[in-house]
Protein backbone atom coordinates (compact mmCIF):
# COMPACT_ATOMS: atom_id res chain seq x y z
CA UNK A 1 0.00 0.00 0.00
CA UNK A 2 1.26 3.52 -0.82
CA UNK A 3 0.56 7.26 -1.14
CA UNK A 4 1.99 9.15 -3.72
CA UNK A 5 1.66 12.86 -3.22
CA UNK A 6 2.59 15.73 -5.22
CA UNK A 7 3.45 18.71 -4.45
CA UNK A 8 1.57 20.97 -6.85
CA UNK A 9 -1.70 19.15 -6.52
CA UNK A 10 -1.05 18.80 -2.69
CA UNK A 11 -4.62 19.06 -1.03
CA UNK A 12 -6.07 18.78 2.82
CA UNK A 13 -7.87 15.69 2.05
CA UNK A 14 -4.40 13.65 0.69
CA UNK A 15 -3.38 14.99 3.51
CA UNK A 16 -5.91 13.44 5.81
CA UNK A 17 -5.09 10.40 3.28
CA UNK A 18 -1.73 10.41 4.96
CA UNK A 19 -2.88 10.47 8.40
CA UNK A 20 -5.31 7.27 7.77
CA UNK A 21 -2.29 5.52 6.17
CA UNK A 22 0.00 6.12 8.86
CA UNK A 23 -2.30 5.20 11.41
CA UNK A 24 -2.56 1.90 10.43
CA UNK A 25 1.05 1.21 9.31
CA UNK A 26 3.57 3.19 10.69
CA UNK A 27 5.88 3.76 7.94
CA UNK A 28 8.83 6.16 7.37
CA UNK A 29 8.59 6.46 4.18
CA UNK A 30 4.69 7.59 4.69
CA UNK A 31 6.13 9.99 7.36
CA UNK A 32 8.45 11.39 4.86
CA UNK A 33 5.51 11.67 1.97
CA UNK A 34 3.47 13.68 5.08
CA UNK A 35 6.06 15.72 6.36
CA UNK A 36 6.40 16.96 2.47
CA UNK A 37 2.88 17.62 2.54
CA UNK A 38 2.80 19.52 5.35
CA UNK A 39 5.71 21.46 3.91
CA UNK A 40 3.87 22.61 0.96
CA UNK A 41 0.72 23.81 3.10
CA UNK A 42 3.20 25.35 5.40
CA UNK A 43 2.99 23.43 8.48
CA UNK A 44 6.79 23.54 8.84
CA UNK A 45 6.65 22.27 12.93
CA UNK A 46 4.60 19.38 12.09
CA UNK A 47 6.87 18.29 9.21
CA UNK A 48 10.09 18.71 11.74
CA UNK A 49 8.28 16.18 13.97
CA UNK A 50 7.53 13.77 11.15
CA UNK A 51 11.07 14.12 10.15
CA UNK A 52 12.76 14.03 13.75
CA UNK A 53 10.83 10.31 14.05
CA UNK A 54 12.27 9.15 10.92
CA UNK A 55 15.74 10.18 11.60
CA UNK A 56 15.59 8.37 14.76
CA UNK A 57 14.15 5.67 13.21
CA UNK A 58 15.91 5.11 10.51
CA UNK A 59 20.00 6.75 11.42
CA UNK A 60 21.15 6.21 8.16
CA UNK A 61 18.64 7.50 5.65
CA UNK A 62 20.55 10.56 4.96
CA UNK A 63 17.58 12.07 2.61
CA UNK A 64 15.52 12.60 5.85
CA UNK A 65 18.41 14.28 7.66
CA UNK A 66 18.56 16.29 4.26
CA UNK A 67 14.72 17.21 3.93
CA UNK A 68 15.52 18.03 7.94
CA UNK A 69 17.54 20.73 7.10
CA UNK A 70 15.20 22.31 4.21
CA UNK A 71 12.68 22.29 7.11
CA UNK A 72 14.72 23.87 9.64
CA UNK A 73 16.24 26.83 6.46
CA UNK A 74 12.38 27.45 6.30
CA UNK A 75 11.85 28.26 9.71
CA UNK A 76 15.13 30.53 10.23
CA UNK A 77 17.21 27.74 12.13
CA UNK A 78 20.58 28.25 9.71
CA UNK A 79 23.17 26.79 12.07
CA UNK A 80 20.30 23.77 13.05
CA UNK A 81 20.25 23.48 9.00
CA UNK A 82 24.11 23.28 8.37
CA UNK A 83 24.47 20.33 11.48
CA UNK A 84 21.72 18.38 9.53
CA UNK A 85 23.21 18.90 6.20
CA UNK A 86 26.26 18.10 7.48
CA UNK A 87 25.32 14.80 9.29
CA UNK A 88 23.53 13.57 5.40
CA UNK A 89 27.01 13.88 3.85
CA UNK A 90 28.96 12.26 6.45
CA UNK A 91 25.63 9.29 5.89
CA UNK A 92 26.95 10.12 2.45
CA UNK A 93 29.31 11.94 1.15
CA UNK A 94 28.86 12.65 -2.99
CA UNK A 95 24.71 13.48 -1.92
CA UNK A 96 24.90 16.72 -4.05
CA UNK A 97 21.79 18.52 -2.97
CA UNK A 98 23.13 18.89 0.30
CA UNK A 99 26.77 20.04 -0.24
CA UNK A 100 24.68 22.55 -2.98
CA UNK A 101 22.27 23.40 -0.24
CA UNK A 102 25.04 24.27 2.37
CA UNK A 103 27.26 26.10 -0.19
CA UNK A 104 24.57 28.72 -0.95
CA UNK A 105 24.46 29.14 2.75
CA UNK A 106 28.23 30.07 3.52
CA UNK A 107 27.78 32.08 -0.01
CA UNK A 108 25.04 34.23 1.51
CA UNK A 109 27.12 34.99 4.62
CA UNK A 110 29.85 35.32 2.90
CA UNK A 111 32.47 35.85 5.38
CA UNK A 112 35.19 39.02 5.17
CA UNK A 113 37.79 36.89 3.23
CA UNK A 114 36.09 34.89 -0.07
CA UNK A 115 38.65 32.17 0.58
CA UNK A 116 37.50 31.40 4.43
CA UNK A 117 33.86 30.28 3.02
CA UNK A 118 35.84 28.31 0.50
CA UNK A 119 38.03 26.65 3.83
CA UNK A 120 34.66 25.90 5.49
CA UNK A 121 33.19 23.92 2.85
CA UNK A 122 36.82 22.27 2.07
CA UNK A 123 36.76 21.21 5.50
CA UNK A 124 32.85 19.69 5.52
CA UNK A 125 34.00 17.57 2.60
CA UNK A 126 37.02 16.51 3.37
CA UNK A 127 35.57 15.19 7.57
CA UNK A 128 32.33 13.31 5.57
CA UNK A 129 35.88 11.94 3.14
CA UNK A 130 33.95 12.87 -0.10
CA UNK A 131 35.99 13.17 -3.01
CA UNK A 132 34.86 13.70 -6.43
CA UNK A 133 36.35 11.28 -9.06
CA UNK A 134 39.02 10.21 -7.35
CA UNK A 135 40.30 14.10 -6.85
CA UNK A 136 40.10 17.11 -4.42
CA UNK A 137 36.57 18.08 -3.72
CA UNK A 138 35.26 20.22 -6.39
CA UNK A 139 33.26 23.57 -4.55
CA UNK A 140 32.08 26.73 -6.28
CA UNK A 141 33.19 28.43 -3.64
CA UNK A 142 36.87 27.39 -4.24
CA UNK A 143 36.80 28.29 -7.88
CA UNK A 144 35.48 32.03 -7.70
CA UNK A 145 38.36 32.12 -4.44
CA UNK A 146 40.94 30.88 -7.43
CA UNK A 147 39.11 32.81 -10.27
CA UNK A 148 40.03 35.72 -7.45
CA UNK A 149 42.99 35.68 -7.12
CA UNK A 150 43.78 35.03 -10.85
CA UNK A 151 42.04 38.54 -11.25
CA UNK A 152 44.04 39.86 -8.53
CA UNK A 153 47.63 38.91 -10.24
CA UNK A 154 46.44 40.09 -13.25
CA UNK A 155 45.98 43.55 -11.95
CA UNK A 156 42.35 43.64 -12.08
CA UNK A 157 41.84 45.04 -8.28
CA UNK A 158 38.80 46.82 -8.97
CA UNK A 159 36.77 43.94 -9.63
CA UNK A 160 37.65 42.30 -6.55
CA UNK A 161 37.27 45.30 -4.52
CA UNK A 162 33.71 45.86 -5.96
CA UNK A 163 33.26 42.35 -4.85
CA UNK A 164 34.11 43.30 -1.73
CA UNK A 165 31.73 45.86 -1.36
CA UNK A 166 28.71 43.28 -2.24
CA UNK A 167 30.48 40.93 0.11
CA UNK A 168 30.20 43.78 2.85
CA UNK A 169 26.17 44.86 1.78
CA UNK A 170 25.14 41.19 1.76
CA UNK A 171 26.67 40.10 5.60
CA UNK A 172 24.12 41.32 8.03
CA UNK A 173 24.22 40.79 11.75
CA UNK A 174 21.90 38.05 12.15
CA UNK A 175 23.45 35.77 9.45
CA UNK A 176 27.24 36.10 11.08
CA UNK A 177 25.85 35.23 14.29
CA UNK A 178 24.16 32.19 12.61
CA UNK A 179 27.24 31.13 10.85
CA UNK A 180 29.51 31.47 13.97
CA UNK A 181 27.30 29.24 16.08
CA UNK A 182 27.29 26.88 13.07
CA UNK A 183 31.38 27.25 13.51
CA UNK A 184 31.37 26.57 16.20
CA UNK A 185 29.26 23.70 16.30
CA UNK A 186 31.69 22.59 13.55
CA UNK A 187 34.67 23.04 15.89
CA UNK A 188 33.13 20.27 18.33
CA UNK A 189 32.01 18.12 15.89
CA UNK A 190 35.57 17.82 13.87
CA UNK A 191 36.87 17.43 17.62
CA UNK A 192 34.82 14.64 18.23
CA UNK A 193 35.76 12.80 14.91
CA UNK A 194 39.19 13.63 13.82
CA UNK A 195 41.12 15.84 16.94
CA UNK A 196 40.38 13.90 19.83
CA UNK A 197 44.42 13.17 20.96
CA UNK A 198 44.79 17.22 20.39
CA UNK A 199 42.09 17.68 23.31
CA UNK A 200 43.63 14.87 25.52
CA UNK A 201 46.72 16.30 25.25
CA UNK A 202 45.22 20.00 26.17
CA UNK A 203 43.40 19.12 28.65
CA UNK A 204 46.46 17.29 30.34
CA UNK A 205 48.26 20.46 29.97
CA UNK A 206 46.03 22.49 32.80
CA UNK A 207 46.10 21.83 36.09
CA UNK A 208 43.80 19.71 38.04
CA UNK A 209 42.93 20.30 41.42
CA UNK A 210 42.15 16.85 42.20
CA UNK A 211 45.75 16.75 41.74
CA UNK A 212 46.91 19.50 44.12
CA UNK A 213 44.76 18.29 46.96
CA UNK A 214 44.26 15.31 49.06
CA UNK A 215 42.18 14.28 51.79
CA UNK A 216 44.05 15.44 54.49
CA UNK A 217 43.54 19.14 53.30
CA UNK A 218 40.18 18.69 53.83
CA UNK A 219 40.35 17.04 57.45
CA UNK A 220 38.65 19.60 60.61
CA UNK A 221 41.61 19.61 62.94
CA UNK A 222 39.44 19.24 65.67
CA UNK A 223 38.01 15.91 65.26
CA UNK A 224 40.38 14.58 62.82
CA UNK A 225 37.74 14.08 60.07
CA UNK A 226 36.45 15.12 56.81
CA UNK A 227 34.61 18.37 57.28
CA UNK A 228 31.00 17.71 58.07
CA UNK A 229 29.23 21.42 57.12
CA UNK A 230 32.40 23.13 57.52
CA UNK A 231 32.45 26.82 58.90
CA UNK A 232 34.78 29.09 58.41
CA UNK A 233 35.11 31.72 61.61
CA UNK A 234 35.80 35.46 61.06
CA UNK A 235 39.64 34.79 61.82
CA UNK A 236 40.29 32.29 58.51
CA UNK A 237 40.02 28.68 60.01
CA UNK A 238 37.48 26.10 59.33
CA UNK A 239 35.89 23.72 61.62
CA UNK A 240 33.21 21.41 60.76
CA UNK A 241 29.94 23.32 62.43
CA UNK A 242 29.44 20.67 65.55
CA UNK A 243 33.25 20.85 66.49
CA UNK A 244 33.10 24.65 66.71
CA UNK A 245 30.16 24.99 68.54
CA UNK A 246 31.51 22.34 71.09
CA UNK A 247 34.72 24.74 71.73
CA UNK A 248 32.60 27.81 71.82
CA UNK A 249 30.48 25.91 74.74
CA UNK A 250 33.68 26.32 76.82
CA UNK A 251 35.34 29.34 75.42
CA UNK A 252 34.59 31.70 73.09
CA UNK A 253 38.11 31.90 71.25
CA UNK A 254 39.21 30.18 67.87
CA UNK A 255 40.52 26.61 68.98
CA UNK A 256 43.84 27.63 66.73
CA UNK A 257 44.34 31.22 67.34
CA UNK A 258 42.91 32.02 70.24
CA UNK A 259 41.63 35.15 68.90
CA UNK A 260 38.05 36.15 70.06
CA UNK A 261 34.80 35.03 69.08
CA UNK A 262 32.23 36.77 70.96
CA UNK A 263 30.49 38.88 68.03
CA UNK A 264 30.59 35.64 65.94
CA UNK A 265 29.03 33.70 68.72
CA UNK A 266 26.57 36.32 69.46
CA UNK A 267 25.34 36.19 66.04
CA UNK A 268 24.41 32.91 66.33
CA UNK A 269 24.86 31.90 63.20
CA UNK A 270 26.94 29.41 61.78
CA UNK A 271 26.89 29.78 57.89
CA UNK A 272 28.39 27.04 56.32
CA UNK A 273 31.18 27.54 53.91
CA UNK A 274 29.97 26.51 50.34
CA UNK A 275 32.80 26.74 48.05
CA UNK A 276 34.65 24.06 50.43
CA UNK A 277 31.24 22.32 49.97
CA UNK A 278 31.91 22.27 46.59
CA UNK A 279 34.88 21.41 46.19
CA UNK A 280 34.64 18.05 48.33
CA UNK A 281 31.90 17.22 46.46
CA UNK A 282 33.41 17.52 43.10
CA UNK A 283 36.45 16.21 44.30
CA UNK A 284 36.13 13.24 47.25
CA UNK A 285 32.92 12.38 46.23
CA UNK A 286 32.61 8.83 47.90
CA UNK A 287 34.47 10.31 51.05
CA UNK A 288 31.99 12.93 51.70
CA UNK A 289 29.28 10.25 51.01
CA UNK A 290 30.92 8.28 53.44
CA UNK A 291 30.99 11.15 55.70
CA UNK A 292 27.37 12.12 55.56
CA UNK A 293 26.28 8.32 56.35
CA UNK A 294 28.84 8.44 59.34
CA UNK A 295 26.85 11.78 60.28
CA UNK A 296 23.22 9.48 59.75
CA UNK A 297 24.17 6.90 61.87
CA UNK A 298 25.34 9.00 64.78
CA UNK A 299 21.72 10.82 64.39
CA UNK A 300 19.94 7.52 64.15
CA UNK A 301 21.80 6.62 67.23
CA UNK A 302 20.81 9.84 69.18
CA UNK A 303 17.40 9.65 68.28
CA UNK A 304 16.49 6.11 69.92
CA UNK A 305 14.15 6.99 73.23
CA UNK A 306 14.45 3.84 75.09
CA UNK A 307 18.33 3.03 74.78
CA UNK A 308 21.25 6.20 75.97
CA UNK A 309 18.66 8.79 75.90
CA UNK A 310 20.30 11.82 77.17
CA UNK A 311 19.45 12.59 81.53
CA UNK A 312 19.76 15.79 82.72
CA UNK A 313 20.37 15.93 86.33
CA UNK A 314 18.77 18.52 87.95
CA UNK A 315 15.21 19.22 89.43
CA UNK A 316 11.75 17.08 89.45
CA UNK A 317 9.61 17.36 86.19
CA UNK A 318 5.90 15.54 86.07
CA UNK A 319 3.81 14.70 83.21
CA UNK A 320 2.21 17.74 81.26
CA UNK A 321 3.69 20.30 83.94
CA UNK A 322 5.91 22.99 82.38
CA UNK A 323 9.34 22.90 83.23
CA UNK A 324 11.69 26.23 82.33
CA UNK A 325 15.36 25.59 82.55
CA UNK A 326 18.44 27.98 82.16
CA UNK A 327 20.94 25.99 80.70
CA UNK A 328 24.75 27.07 80.65
CA UNK A 329 26.76 24.28 81.05
CA UNK A 330 28.73 22.96 78.27
CA UNK A 331 27.50 19.14 78.62
CA UNK A 332 24.23 20.50 78.59
CA UNK A 333 24.77 23.05 75.95
CA UNK A 334 26.10 20.08 73.49
CA UNK A 335 22.71 17.62 74.62
CA UNK A 336 20.65 20.49 74.25
CA UNK A 337 21.58 20.94 70.35
CA UNK A 338 21.77 17.43 69.79
CA UNK A 339 17.96 17.03 70.97
CA UNK A 340 17.40 19.37 68.19
CA UNK A 341 19.63 18.16 65.54
CA UNK A 342 18.51 14.65 65.96
CA UNK A 343 14.34 15.77 65.51
CA UNK A 344 13.25 13.99 69.05
CA UNK A 345 13.47 17.26 71.15
CA UNK A 346 13.02 15.28 74.34
CA UNK A 347 15.61 14.44 77.08
CA UNK A 348 14.87 12.64 80.27
CA UNK A 349 15.15 14.62 84.18
CA UNK A 350 15.71 13.00 86.92
CA UNK A 351 16.85 14.56 90.54
CA UNK A 352 20.61 13.67 92.18
CA UNK A 353 20.62 10.45 94.45
CA UNK A 354 22.82 9.60 97.15
CA UNK A 355 24.89 6.84 96.20
CA UNK A 356 24.01 7.09 92.22
CA UNK A 357 24.57 9.51 89.47
CA UNK A 358 20.86 10.48 89.46
CA UNK A 359 17.88 8.71 90.34
CA UNK A 360 16.25 5.21 89.39
CA UNK A 361 12.71 7.26 88.31
CA UNK A 362 12.19 10.36 86.03
CA UNK A 363 10.06 12.25 83.47
CA UNK A 364 10.54 12.92 79.84
CA UNK A 365 10.88 16.61 78.91
CA UNK A 366 9.95 17.77 75.73
CA UNK A 367 11.64 20.97 74.61
CA UNK A 368 9.04 23.53 73.28
CA UNK A 369 11.03 26.48 72.27
CA UNK A 370 14.64 28.13 72.92
CA UNK A 371 15.96 31.32 73.17
CA UNK A 372 19.94 31.66 72.61
CA UNK A 373 21.68 34.24 74.38
CA UNK A 374 24.50 36.26 73.11
CA UNK A 375 26.89 34.14 75.49
CA UNK A 376 25.89 30.94 74.23
CA UNK A 377 23.82 30.10 77.70
CA UNK A 378 20.41 29.28 76.60
CA UNK A 379 16.86 29.64 78.11
CA UNK A 380 15.14 26.44 77.41
CA UNK A 381 11.05 26.17 77.73
CA UNK A 382 9.84 22.38 77.93
CA UNK A 383 7.29 20.34 79.55
CA UNK A 384 6.94 17.17 80.99
CA UNK A 385 5.91 13.37 78.38
CA UNK A 386 6.09 10.31 80.23
CA UNK A 387 7.16 8.74 83.13
CA UNK A 388 10.45 6.23 83.06
CA UNK A 389 12.06 3.88 85.17
CA UNK A 390 16.06 3.86 84.28
CA UNK A 391 17.20 0.33 83.87
CA UNK A 392 21.19 1.26 83.05
CA UNK A 393 23.40 4.00 83.29
CA UNK A 394 25.83 5.22 80.79
CA UNK A 395 27.66 8.94 79.70
CA UNK A 396 28.07 10.40 76.66
CA UNK A 397 30.34 13.48 75.57
CA UNK A 398 30.49 14.39 79.27
CA UNK A 399 26.54 14.11 80.26
CA UNK A 400 24.57 10.90 81.66
CA UNK A 401 22.74 8.84 79.27
CA UNK A 402 19.98 5.79 80.53
CA UNK A 403 18.58 2.56 79.06
CA UNK A 404 15.08 3.15 80.24
CA UNK A 405 11.49 2.11 80.33
CA UNK A 406 8.22 3.79 80.35
CA UNK A 407 6.03 3.75 83.66
CA UNK A 408 2.08 3.74 82.83
CA UNK A 409 -0.73 3.60 85.47
CA UNK A 410 -2.99 0.21 86.10
CA UNK A 411 -5.86 0.17 84.89
CA UNK A 412 -8.92 -0.81 86.69
CA UNK A 413 -12.47 -1.14 85.74
CA UNK A 414 -16.11 -2.17 87.13
CA UNK A 415 -16.72 -1.08 90.94
CA UNK A 416 -13.34 -0.46 91.08
CA UNK A 417 -13.49 2.04 88.53
CA UNK A 418 -16.51 3.54 89.88
CA UNK A 419 -15.07 3.48 93.78
CA UNK A 420 -11.98 5.17 91.72
CA UNK A 421 -13.86 7.71 90.50
CA UNK A 422 -15.78 8.76 93.59
CA UNK A 423 -12.17 9.64 94.94
CA UNK A 424 -11.06 10.90 92.14
CA UNK A 425 -14.13 13.20 92.35
CA UNK A 426 -13.38 14.13 96.58
CA UNK A 427 -9.88 14.79 96.22
CA UNK A 428 -10.20 17.48 93.21
CA UNK A 429 -13.06 19.38 95.45
CA UNK A 430 -10.47 18.93 98.46
CA UNK A 431 -7.74 20.34 95.76
CA UNK A 432 -10.30 23.17 95.09
CA UNK A 433 -10.79 24.12 98.57
CA UNK A 434 -6.68 24.45 98.39
CA UNK A 435 -6.64 26.87 96.30
CA UNK A 436 -9.35 29.07 96.89
CA UNK A 437 -8.08 28.73 100.01
CA UNK A 438 -7.27 32.70 99.47
CA UNK A 439 -4.41 33.48 101.75
CA UNK A 440 -0.97 34.54 100.24
CA UNK A 441 0.00 31.34 100.09
CA UNK A 442 -2.81 30.69 97.46
CA UNK A 443 -2.37 33.35 95.60
CA UNK A 444 1.53 33.15 95.74
CA UNK A 445 0.97 29.49 93.80
CA UNK A 446 -1.72 30.49 91.55
CA UNK A 447 0.14 33.20 90.08
CA UNK A 448 3.64 31.36 90.02
CA UNK A 449 1.84 28.13 87.90
CA UNK A 450 -1.42 29.46 87.00
CA UNK A 451 -4.44 28.17 88.07
CA UNK A 452 -5.41 24.65 88.85
CA UNK A 453 -6.31 22.73 85.73
CA UNK A 454 -9.55 21.22 84.49
CA UNK A 455 -10.43 17.42 85.63
CA UNK A 456 -10.58 14.56 82.89
CA UNK A 457 -13.77 13.25 81.70
CA UNK A 458 -11.87 10.13 81.65
CA UNK A 459 -9.20 9.46 84.67
CA UNK A 460 -7.93 6.83 82.82
CA UNK A 461 -7.01 7.86 79.18
CA UNK A 462 -3.90 8.84 79.96
CA UNK A 463 -1.08 6.61 80.63
CA UNK A 464 0.04 8.87 83.59
CA UNK A 465 -3.45 9.84 85.15
CA UNK A 466 -4.94 12.77 85.06
CA UNK A 467 -2.73 16.34 84.67
CA UNK A 468 -3.90 18.15 87.69
CA UNK A 469 -2.82 15.55 89.97
CA UNK A 470 0.91 16.60 89.23
CA UNK A 471 0.19 19.80 88.74
CA UNK A 472 -1.01 20.00 92.44
CA UNK A 473 2.18 17.23 93.31
CA UNK A 474 4.33 20.64 91.76
CA UNK A 475 3.31 23.24 93.44
CA UNK A 476 3.23 21.24 96.92
CA UNK A 477 5.70 21.71 100.07
CA UNK A 478 6.49 18.33 99.51
CA UNK A 479 10.13 16.77 99.84
CA UNK A 480 11.79 15.85 96.49
CA UNK A 481 11.83 12.19 97.96
CA UNK A 482 8.19 12.11 98.58
CA UNK A 483 7.70 13.43 94.90
CA UNK A 484 9.17 10.49 93.78
CA UNK A 485 7.49 8.20 95.25
CA UNK A 486 4.28 9.89 94.08
CA UNK A 487 6.42 10.00 90.44
CA UNK A 488 7.17 6.36 90.09
CA UNK A 489 3.82 4.83 91.53
CA UNK A 490 1.96 3.18 89.14
CA UNK A 491 -1.18 2.73 90.92
CA UNK A 492 -3.94 6.45 90.50
CA UNK A 493 -5.61 5.34 93.47
CA UNK A 494 -3.29 5.37 96.07
CA UNK A 495 -1.31 7.97 94.43
CA UNK A 496 -5.20 10.29 95.07
CA UNK A 497 -5.37 8.52 98.61
CA UNK A 498 -2.02 10.15 99.38
CA UNK A 499 -2.89 13.60 98.07
CA UNK A 500 -6.22 13.77 99.43
CA UNK A 501 -4.46 12.68 103.33
CA UNK A 502 -1.92 15.44 102.55
CA UNK A 503 -4.82 18.04 101.66
CA UNK A 504 -6.56 17.35 104.43
CA UNK A 505 -3.60 17.81 106.97
CA UNK A 506 -2.62 21.33 104.83
CA UNK A 507 -6.34 22.61 104.96
CA UNK A 508 -6.66 22.03 109.07
CA UNK A 509 -3.82 23.97 109.87
CA UNK A 510 -3.67 27.63 110.62
CA UNK A 511 -2.85 29.52 107.94
CA UNK A 512 0.91 30.44 107.37
CA UNK A 513 1.46 34.11 108.47
CA UNK A 514 4.39 34.52 105.88
CA UNK A 515 4.73 33.57 102.07
CA UNK A 516 6.79 30.59 100.95
CA UNK A 517 10.27 30.27 99.64
CA UNK A 518 9.50 31.67 96.19
CA UNK A 519 10.58 28.62 93.99
CA UNK A 520 12.93 29.43 91.35
CA UNK A 521 11.89 29.05 87.52
CA UNK A 522 12.15 25.30 87.56
CA UNK A 523 16.41 24.50 87.27
CA UNK A 524 19.62 26.96 87.35
CA UNK A 525 21.47 23.81 85.85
Amino acid sequence: MGILIQPHCLTRAHLTSAHVSLSALDSSSLRLCRAEALVALGHYPQALEDLDAVCRAEPGEHEAFFRKGKVLLEMGQRAEALLAWEHCLTLSPHFQPARREMEKIIMEADAPQPCAAAHLGDAHLSSAGSQVDGGSPVLPSSTKAQDQEGELADGRGDAGSEHSQDTATLSQPGQQQELETWAESQGQWSDIKGNKEETAAAKCTQPCLGESLSISDLECSLCIRMFFEPVTTPCGHTFCKECLERCLDHRPNCPLCKHSLREFLKAGRYSPTVLLQDIMLAIFPTQLAERRELHRAEMAELSNLTKNIPIFVCTMSFPGIPCPLHVFEPRYRLMIRRCQESGTRRFGMCIYENGKSFADYGCMLEIRQVELLADGRSLVDTIGRQRFRVLSRGHRDGYHTADIEYLEDKKVSGEELQELQCLHESTYRLAQRFCEHGDLTSRHILMQHGPLPEKEEDIQASADGPTWCWWLISILPLDPSYQLNLLCCTSLRSRLWQLQHILTALLQQPPPRHLLPERSPRARV
